[in-house]
């Protein structure tokens, strides 16, 4: 992480939200991108605006690949999946120590925020913060089980899972805090239940019908979709599922997470390679998508003037990417944690 102030670097970067490809020297003053200003000279610099993660279940970290079958519901459903088995029996210092190596694993692919949805109780948000305590990526959490009052907001399962949804929904909203619904993972059942509560923010609709997706759309409510989760979890087995390109049309606001820790690596270089392929997808909608979920916490995300400095360096000369003809597409497709040189981070 860069802190130094005035930080000045050159370089092509992607800015605002059509990251748009130019030439420029960037000034970075006490956290903020001060000016931005044309160069004539080739760079040897790209600049990126950071990733955003946003969906993850990081506690899960200590049931990393564990050989399982079933269902889905017999694998993370709360309260009695494997995966809450597992956390339940796990001692606190192993889950603090699991969770903060996959932070860190997050801010060597390039990502300076997520949003986890955290389970354990109010014990279970403060060993989360214990383990990002110090480390240059900014957590959001959403609370379960009575972590609500003590987090960001409400991390809830399918509202079908949970018989007090109307009461943590209340809560929530009653202390300016988010709220964020799992919907429509396996099927669309749930979501319409969960839409009427207005929620803050969507997770899955993996399987959400149109009419559900123009109402999520006209309704003006962020949709995480998690393509390499839904994938190994048998949710998904086609480019319709979660509807991307769907969403896309329709004008929704799209956000990209890794989801569970247990099955897939909280890497959004690889969920961004993924969705490029499996969904064909535009990669400025990718990339997008891998950054705007910092809308979650009312930050920007983009490289403009006058916004909280969030970006990587990446150095393009030492690999193959030093001959692309298009710096978006190489980023989503392409990119790996060994030409990321530098991240420049302002936390608050």
């Amino acid at each position: 992480m860069q802190e130094v102030s005035p930080y000045i670097v050159t370089g092509r970067a992607l800015l605002g939200e059509d990251l748009r490809e130019e030439d420029v020297t960037i000034t970075v003053s006490e956290g903020i991108v001060t000016s931005i200003e044309p160069v004539s000279r080739i760079p040897e610099r790209w600049i990126v605006p950071a990733f955003f993660n946003a969906h993850t279940h990081l506690g899960d970290t200590v049931a990393m690949d564990l050989p399982a079958r079933g269902s889905l519901a017999d694998l993370v459903k709360p309260p009695n999946g494997l995966k809450h088995r597992i956390l339940a029996k796990t001692p606190r210092a192993e889950l603090v120590r699991g969770m903060r190596s996959s932070i860190s694993a997050m801010i060597a692919t390039g990502t300076t925020g997520f949003a986890d949805f955290r389970e354990g109780g109010a014990d279970g948000v403060a060993a989360l913060r214990e383990a990002a305590s110090g480390l240059d990526c900014r957590p959001v959490i959403l609370g379960r089980e009575g972590g609500e009052e003590v987090s960001d907001g409400a991390g809830i399962s399918s509202v079908h899972d949970v018989a007090n949804a109307e009461e943590i929904v209340r809560n929530a909203r009653a202390g300016g805090k988010l709220v964020a619904f799992h919907a429509a993972e396996r099927r669309p059942g749930d979501l319409d239940d969960a839409l009427a509560f207005e929620p803050d923010l969507l997770v899955h609709c993996t399987h959400a019908t149109d009419a559900q997706l123009r109402r999520i759309v006209d309704m003006g409510i962020p949709i995480v979709v998690c393509p390499r989760s839904n994938w190994l979890l048998g949710v998904a087995a086609s480019s319709a599922h979660p509807p991307v390109a769907r969403i896309l049309e329709l004008g929704g606001t799209l956000h990209l997470g890794t989801d569970n820790v247990m099955f897939v690596q909280p890497d959004m270089l690889r969920e961004m390679a993924f969705a490029a392929t499996v969904y064909r997808a535009p990669p400025d909608e990718i990339l997008r998508a891998a950054i705007s979920g910092a809308g979650i916490v009312g930050a920007s995300g983009y490289l403009e003037e006058g916004q909280k400095a969030n970006f990587l360096v990446i150095n393009p000369l030492e690999k193959n990417i030093s001959f692309s003809r298009d710096v978006r597409a190489t980023i989503v497709k392409r990119l790996d944690s060994s030409s990321i040189c530098q991240t420049v981070l302002t936390l608050q």
